[in-house]
C-alpha cells in the first residue's frame, strides 16, 4: 500500500511498503554474536585493537569461548571467567579476572585500585606487544586453576 502523509501542505509518501516487497533482503534477521557486534561498533582505532587482541586471545587459547556479560566481551576458560575487553574513552583493557596470581610483566599489568583484576591497556594497535601479551595469556591460563580469585595476604611474622 501507498500512504499519502499531508504535513503542513507538503505532501510526503512512505516508500516503505515498496522497500520492503521488492528487497529480498529486509526481511531476513541476522543473528550476530552480541560479544562481536560491541567489537564491530567500536570506532577506530579501538575497534582495530579489538579485533587484533581477539585474534591473538582466539589463536592463543582456542579453546576459550566468546560471550556477552556484564555488557562486555568475555572470554571463559572451562566455564569460568578468563578475561574481557573493554573500550573506554581513552584505551582498551585487557582484564584478567585473576590477574591478582600474575607475577609477570608487572611493569605493564595495572591494576589501578582493583584486588583481584589486572589489565593490559593499549590506545593504538602499534602498542600491542604480543610477546608480553602471549606470556600474560599463559600464566593466565595457570592462574585460572587456582581456587581463589586472588592469592591468600602475606604474613607479616
Amino acid at each position: 500500500m501507498l500512504f499519502n502523509i499531508h504535513i503542513s501542505g507538503i505532501r510526503k509518501v512512505d516508500y516503505t511498503y515498496f522497500r520492503d516487497q521488492f528487497d529480498p533482503i529486509a526481511h531476513l534477521s541476522v543473528h550476530v554474536n552480541p560479544a562481536a557486534q560491541y567489537i564491530l561498533n567500536q570506532h577506530e582505532p579501538f575497534r582495530s585493537i579489538l579485533l587484533q587482541l581477539q585474534g591473538l586471545i582466539e589463536q592463543a587459547v582456542p579453546e576459550c569461548t566468546l560471550k556477552y556479560k556484564y555488557r562486555l566481551p568475555f572470554y571463559y576458560l572451562n566455564g569460568k571467567p578468563f578475561c574481557y575487553l573493554n573500550c573506554s574513552k581513552d584505551y582498551v583493557d585487557l582484564g584478567f579476572t585473576r590477574g591478582a596470581w600474575l607475577k609477570s610483566h608487572s611493569d605493564v599489568l595495572i591494576t589501578k585500585d582493583r584486588k583481584a583484576v589486572k589489565s593490559l591497556r593499549y590506545r593504538t594497535v602499534e602498542e600491542i606487544d604480543v610477546e608480553i601479551l602471549l606470556e600474560v595469556l599463559q600464566e593466565a591460563i595457570s592462574a585460572q586453576d587456582k581456587k581463589n580469585w586472588r592469592p591468600p595476604p602475606e604474613s607479616r611474622f
